[in-house]
């Protein structure tokens, strides 16, 4: 597999639209619910820096490094494009093995804990096991985000271990980064509990 091409998935409730600059206003509107830029332990962009995010991660992936998405809801009153709630994206792309991180996610303070992150989980795993034959599928968050820690454990992934000192922080301060990861033959399992936490959902 030389390279990863953007595609669009739809699940039960979000659609992953690959990234596009003309989804500037309704990051801004989403990363604002919530403030979410305030959480330190985070990197999500303020408003005035979502155009540049935006355009970082479009450069890795004009590079092969990243396949950046935005998670959109389904349900629309309108009939029209749903809600954008965030960001999410393939990240640290190994295309000899293949093996693929699932990272740079954030959602709206609102959308967390609908359903809408194991729901793009699903996508982005169905995805990478089934369609790309990715042999592991990797997950990263800083150790102080316990939100994080534990909604990556509840997909089903296995800790490999924590990395001291990885970068720095906005503020200053260094990052200890916890590692988890979900090899294929994990997959039809973690598939089985994501289906029936989906399932369970409204």
């Amino acid at each position: 597999m030389a390279r990863i091409s953007p595609v669009t998935l739809r699940g039960k409730f979000v659609t992953l639209e690959p990234l596009s600059e003309e989804h500037h206003d309704g990051l801004v509107e989403a990363a604002s619910d919530g403030e979410l830029w305030n959480l330190w332990y985070t990197s999500v962009p303020r408003p005035e820096d979502m155009l540049t995010e935006i355009q970082r991660r479009l450069a890795r992936q004009e590079d092969g490094s990243m396949v950046p998405f935005t998670t959109r809801l389904n349900d629309s009153v309108s009939g029209g494009p749903g809600t954008i709630i965030g960001m999410t994206s393939y990240c640290d792309i190994n295309a000899e093995l293949p093996r693929v991180e699932i990272g740079y996610t954030w959602n709206a303070a609102s959308a967390q804990g609908t359903g809408t992150n194991p729901d793009s989980k699903r996508l982005l795993l169905g995805h990478a096991f089934e369609t790309l034959d990715c042999v592991a599928v990797e997950f990263s968050t800083h150790w102080m985000n316990m939100q994080s820690r534990e909604a990556i454990a509840r997909l089903g992934a296995k800790q490999d271990g924590v990395l001291r000192a990885t970068s720095r922080m906005p503020d200053g301060s260094l990052r200890d980064t916890v590692v988890f990861s979900i090899i294929a033959s994990e997959w039809p399992q973690v598939r089985s509990g994501l289906d029936l936490r989906l399932a369970k959902k409204r």
